[in-house]
């Protein structure tokens, strides 16, 4: 009598089962925030079984965790990202959440994780019962922007050249990937989005953005942000913490801001999930640090296209 335990030879082999966590970050809010999946062991998993829980989960991006490259570390990890398609290099929401859940089981303090990006250091902390998290970003930079590309990218926006705003001009900012920002001359043209998801999809792959990320700045240092998603199989990001790094660099390398500062981007309200980021530069400090608090929730999917 054969083994029932054993699989026959034509029977695929079973896909490594993993613990999904699920919490929402740059919120306290479980109606808030952007969803992240996280895998706390990751070590059984291969590539297929990320993307495959990953597109299951349907969030934007969710973490899978596995041993940092110090075994005398408790607190380092390798850190990899995965949206519904395909793996991101870097993640700030999912990033967020991941530390929040790490220092849940193991405490407050430093952490470091490693991504395909680079050492990204957290800091975890508890304020009012909350915990927060505070990334430092890889060294950012800056690129000019291509006018033939900013005019695909506002064709497949429907937005007019004219309502941009010249004082915050188009720029390809990078804090671990790329993004490309667009300023709104107006609160109205930034909450009226309805873009084609796939002309839009086009441009940023061959850009190798990761969104593009659309402003609105209310005063010196508050800003509202939308960062569209398509090439992650996304509509729309309700918390970006990769971007907000990214628009932190953006803001310093256009003397936009003071060399020490603190900006404050809102996020997420035009589609019912508002998010608050912190964005925080430091003089002599070529790096950006992007705070948040991260708390678990029930596992619901978020929203697909």
């Amino acid at each position: 009598m054969a083994n029932p335990a054993r699989t026959s030879a034509s029977e695929p082999a079973p896909r490594p089962t993993a613990e999904v966590l699920h919490y929402t970050a740059f919120t306290t809010d479980p109606a808030g925030g952007n969803r992240a999946g996280v895998v706390l062991d990751a070590s059984l998993l291969g590539e297929a079984e990320m993307v495959a829980i990953a597109a299951e989960l349907g969030y934007s991006e969710s973490a899978f965790v596995t041993a940092g490259p110090d075994p005398d570390d408790a607190r380092s990890f390798t850190l990899r990202f995965f949206s519904p398609r395909a793996e991101v290099g870097f993640c700030g929401h999912a990033t967020v959440a991941t530390a929040v859940a790490l220092a849940e089981r193991l405490g407050e303090g430093d952490y470091g994780f490693h991504t395909t990006a680079g050492h990204v250091p957290v800091t975890v902390r508890e304020e009012g019962g909350v915990l927060t998290a505070t990334l430092t970003s890889v060294e950012p930079h800056v690129l000019a922007a291509d006018p033939a590309d900013v005019a695909e990218a506002l064709a497949a926006l429907g937005w007019q050249p004219g309502e941009l705003d010249d004082a915050l001009p188009p720029r390809i900012a990078f804090a671990g990937v790329r993004h490309l920002v667009l300023a709104a001359s107006t609160r109205e043209r930034l909450a009226d989005l309805d873009y084609d998801f796939d002309r839009l999809s086009r441009l940023m792959r061959r850009l190798d953005l990761t969104t593009v990320q659309l402003v609105w700045r209310e005063t010196a240092s508050v800003f509202h942000v939308r960062d569209p998603f398509p090439v992650g199989g996304v509509v729309e990001d309700a918390a970006t913490g990769a971007a907000a790094a990214a628009f932190g660099a953006y803001a310093r390398d256009l003397g936009l801001v003071p060399a020490d500062t603190r900006l404050t981007l809102h996020q997420g309200h035009d589609m019912g999930r508002p998010s608050l980021l912190e964005v925080g530069l430091r003089a002599g400090d070529p790096r950006v640090r992007v705070t948040g608090a991260a708390i678990a929730v029930r596992p619901v999917a978020a929203p697909r296209p």
